[in-house]
């Protein structure tokens, strides 16, 4: 197996014209050099893809001596699924963004970031939907589901998607979208990277020569009436106003509250919905300001550190609530380290009003998402992580009577297969048929896990089960 390993990926390097890169090669330490420092088996082999001819060939040659197989674009999972131990292919180099003006769409390549495309449609007064970091990859983004500060307005990022360019499990390059590969179109969004590797997405654009948005920060002591206030507005607020609210560390290391409004809507009304953000206790810094869409997505760019080990625990919650904010502020006391840290996400409004089978996604009622955070330097100190892991842990603990069914299923452990079935609800026996249909060897399982054996959904089954009687 060794000798067939070893050939095939020689072969795989004079087919990629040298585009093939070892460890110890300079091309290979920069593309495994992603955001959560990885703590598994490292890449035997790296594939530097600039055509969707490129894709093919690695993942036939993953197939041809049954190599882990795992893609990387933006390297911005936690769980570190864009490295695996075989042969990782390397999107970064397919970040072309071609926007088309008149149709308000744009041609975007798979290993673009957030940042890559609007750097291509921000001066012309356009907008794709992102998550709230431009570093995040496009792809992994939209193909999970995609939460961020214009979902009220505009939905989710896979909402967004028009077409998909894909390279299946068995080397076919197929485009999905509406009316031509429809399964494969409804599986991808949501289901994530289960079914193929993404070369290029067509998504739609949005007019947005601007927006009203800003971090503010606000002491810890006031914390409860600061994101109780935040609550209070959003019950109320229409869809192109969205808050991001939560904790990380202050310049003396300890927690301090935080809220990130941001208005998509008519600029004339901008100044006048997010003032009463401004009035919820002592601003310490922070300031809104009218600005692009692409300068607003700069707000986490400090609390973001590459190369650091990373733990994250999620949920989902019916609101932001008296009992959620008190866990929230009990878990901040307990933190561990200034790298502890909360956030949560809206899902409100055009999200909202998508029906629950027209994606594989599978939670479309108002909800909050939650992610639980930690990150500290990796100096080999087995109890320090332990502490980490344990008040992330815990924390999710303290949501579990508050807590819907399931996760977001783009911030899921490896293992986690049950829960991931779990957050599909409706929609998750269709998804394990279209992953049989198109990776039945599940050659992409580096992806959000979705079981295929027909044991899982027996399993699953049963949990519905429970849930029905239990609610009845």
């Amino acid at each position: 197996m060794t000798d067939l390993i070893g050939r095939t990926l020689q072969r795989l390097g004079l087919q990629l014209s040298g585009r093939l890169s070892l460890p110890g090669d300079d091309r290979y330490a920069v593309a495994s050099a992603v955001w959560a420092k990885p703590v598994a088996a490292m890449p035997r082999a790296i594939a530097h893809c600039r055509t969707a001819q490129d894709v093919q060939s690695a993942v036939r040659a993953a197939r041809e001596c049954d190599l882990p197989l795992s893609v990387r674009a933006g390297g911005h999972d936690w769980a570190g699924r864009s490295l695996c131990g075989g042969l990782v292919i390397d999107l970064t180099d397919m970040k072309r963004v071609d926007p088309y003006h008149e149709n308000y769409s744009a041609r975007v390549g798979g290993g673009a970031r957030a940042a890559d495309v609007l750097n291509a449609t921000d001066a012309l007064g356009l907008a794709p939907v992102t998550g709230s970091v431009g570093a995040v990859g496009m792809t992994g983004l939209t193909l999970g589901g995609g939460y961020g500060p214009l979902i009220g307005r505009f939905g989710l990022a896979l909402d967004n998607l028009l077409a998909a360019e894909v390279v299946l499990a068995d080397g076919r390059v197929v485009t999905a979208t509406h009316g031509r590969d429809e399964e494969l179109f409804w599986a991808l969004r949501g289901g994530g990277g289960n079914f193929g590797v993404v070369t290029e997405m067509h998504l739609r654009l949005h007019y947005l020569p601007s927006v009203r948005s800003g971090m503010l920060i606000y002491p810890f002591a006031q914390a409860r009436a600061v994101l109780q206030g935040c609550a209070d507005i959003a019950a109320s607020a229409p869809d192109g106003l969205t808050a991001q609210v939560g904790f990380v560390a202050g310049p003396d290391g300890g927690p301090v509250a935080f809220v990130v409004p941001t208005w998509c809507g008519d600029p004339k009304e901008g100044e006048a919905r997010i003032e009463p953000f401004l009035k919820l206790g002592t601003l310490l810094a922070g300031a809104v300001e009218t600005t692009s869409y692409q300068s607003s997505l700069t707000a986490f760019d400090d609390h973001i550190i590459d190369g650091q080990r990373v733990f994250m625990e999620t949920c989902w919650l019916p609101a932001l609530d008296r009992q959620s904010i008190d866990a929230f502020i009990s878990a901040m006391e307990a933190a561990v380290s200034p790298g502890c840290a909360i956030f949560t996400h809206e899902f409100k409004g055009a999200a909202s009003r998508v029906a629950a089978d027209a994606t594989a996604f599978g939670l479309r009622d108002d909800h909050v998402l939650v992610e639980i955070f930690t990150t500290f330097p990796d100096q080999g100190n087995e109890r320090e992580e332990q502490h980490h892991w344990q008040w992330a842990r815990t924390t999710l603990g303290s949501l579990d009577a508050l807590a819907l069914p399931g996760g977001y299923p783009n911030l899921l452990g490896r293992h986690e297969s049950e829960r991931a079935l779990t957050s599909y609800g409706g929609n998750a026996e269709r998804l394990i048929e279209a992953k049989r249909h198109y990776d039945p060897l599940n050659v992409f399982r580096s992806a959000i896990p979705i079981p295929t054996a027909s044991g899982n959904t027996g399993r699953y089954r049963e949990h519905l089960n429970e849930r029905s009687i239990a609610n009845s």
